[in-house]
């Protein structure tokens, strides 16, 4: 009788742990988005909707945070999603060293983000950068460009970086997926006479579809949390191009302003629980359809 309640034990552990370390601190943020919370005063009033209005008011650059959190969550899916799934597709055939590719491509994802930044800053560097001196001696410099200290292109370059650092995470996740499609799809496809566009949208994607959903909602998650990558190559800057929704948040905890920090926070819960629902929903007719 005993062991038979072993599952329950660990069932009620686990609801704990949930409630004590997830749906309390997110009640608790939730609820401190609608007061004054702040490092100058030990008395805490609810305000209601004031830090929202502030967010929300076009005086402020809080708007340009979130358009920009969209604007790279969205980039990002699409980029390291064509580019892994062309990546899967390629090391999936029968090439040499197709393990050694595998691994190369792959590496970047567990390199540190302070080292990728780094690295990055190094070779974004306008006056002996990689990617400047590469222009220069090609005669093209004329190409050369300030990378994260122009407005036109520090945006552009952090989404680069992230996309360089992440795809080959998204293409192990595909490359599993495509590995699961049996090969006698392929064979029928081909008695019957179709070409390989044919048989990648008839067979592969729907048949990917599992894979691809999964990795949507993991860059839709990481890409609405992006900090890291803005913080350590512009911090921001140059002004508040580049800022995004998390680094809005720790300038404000900087500065003492927690309510408005939880409250952006509080935005960004929401806006992630929408789009990562319509994500869900829309795959998954995709893959019921399909």
């Amino acid at each position: 009788m005993t062991k038979r309640m072993y599952p329950f034990y660990f069932i009620a552990i686990a609801l704990v742990f949930y409630l004590v370390f997830a749906v309390i601190p997110s009640l608790m943020g939730i609820f401190l988005s609608f007061t004054d919370w702040n490092s100058y005063s030990r008395v805490t009033h609810f305000i209601g909707f004031d830090n929202f209005a502030t967010i929300f008011s076009s005086d402020e650059n809080y708007l340009h945070g979130i358009k920009n959190t969209i604007v790279f969550t969205i980039s990002t899916i699409i980029l390291k999603t064509v580019i892994g799934l062309f990546l899967a597709e390629l090391v999936n055939k029968k090439i040499k060293f197709k393990n050694l590719h595998r691994v190369l491509i792959f590496m970047p994802a567990i390199i540190p983000m302070l080292v990728v930044g780094i690295i990055f800053k190094s070779i974004f560097n306008p006056e002996y950068g990689l990617i400047n001196e590469a222009l220069r001696t090609i005669g093209l410099g004329q190409w050369t460009q300030q990378w994260l200290t122009d407005v036109q292109w520090a945006f552009k370059s952090i989404i680069a970086v992230d996309v360089w650092k992440g795809t080959g995470y998204i293409m192990v996740i595909l490359l599993a997926g495509l590995q699961s499609i049996s090969h006698s799809y392929y064979e029928a496809a081909e008695i019957d006479g179709a070409t390989a566009m044919m048989k990648f949208r008839f067979i592969t994607l729907p048949l990917l579809l599992p894979a691809l959903t999964v990795t949507t909602v993991l860059n839709l998650l990481y890409g609405l949390k992006i900090f890291d990558t803005v913080y350590v190559l512009t911090n921001g800057g140059p002004g508040y191009t580049t800022d995004v929704v998390y680094t809005q948040v720790f300038s404000q905890f900087s500065l003492g302003s927690y309510g408005v920090g939880t409250a952006l926070i509080t935005v960004l819960f929401v806006i992630m629980t929408i789009l990562g629902y319509v994500a869900i929903r829309l795959m998954s007719r995709e893959e019921y359809n399909g």
